[in-house]
């Protein structure tokens, strides 16, 4: 199964030409083209990692990013935007927004590409350290009811 990554752009061009590098890079690619289409195909399928625009027509993309951050179970899905607000005090809003990194366009995929195998590295350590944590947990909880 291939790691289901969601492009949310409204711009056609934009979000064909994410979509068509990311299944070249053998991912699955997921699109939303605004914000009600971006929390739908979240809830629908969770992606791994969410490339996002951050205008999108009259709407703020930056607000899939502060709902994922406020979610206890996709908290940790890495957002990267990808977007042509490229000044400094544009890209520390999006940071402070909850995305783990910027991009700006047009797009360089060398380092999109660095960006995104990067987060979603450290999604499946969080993953994989949540998963243990719970594990021992659930073990600490089974044996002291033994025990009782």
């Amino acid at each position: 199964m291939r790691t289901r990554i969601l492009v949310v752009e409204d711009n056609e061009f934009s979000r064909e030409m994410l979509c068509d590098w990311l299944e070249l890079q053998g991912y699955e690619a997921d699109s939303a083209t605004c914000l009600a289409e971006a929390f739908r195909a979240i809830e629908n399928a969770r992606p791994a990692a969410v490339l996002l625009d951050i205008q999108l027509g009259a709407e703020d993309g930056l607000r899939v990013a502060t709902w994922l951050r406020n979610e206890q179970k996709l908290r940790h899905t890495p957002v990267i935007a990808v977007t042509a607000h490229a000044m400094v005090t544009q890209q520390e809003r999006i940071m402070r927004a909850g995305c783990n990194a910027c991009i700006s366009k047009p797009v360089d995929f060398d380092s999109l590409k660095e960006q995104l195998n990067r987060w979603l590295r450290v999604a499946a350590v969080v993953e994989a350290d949540s998963k243990c944590s719970r594990v021992t947990l659930e073990s600490a909880i089974g044996l002291k009811e033994r025990s009782l």
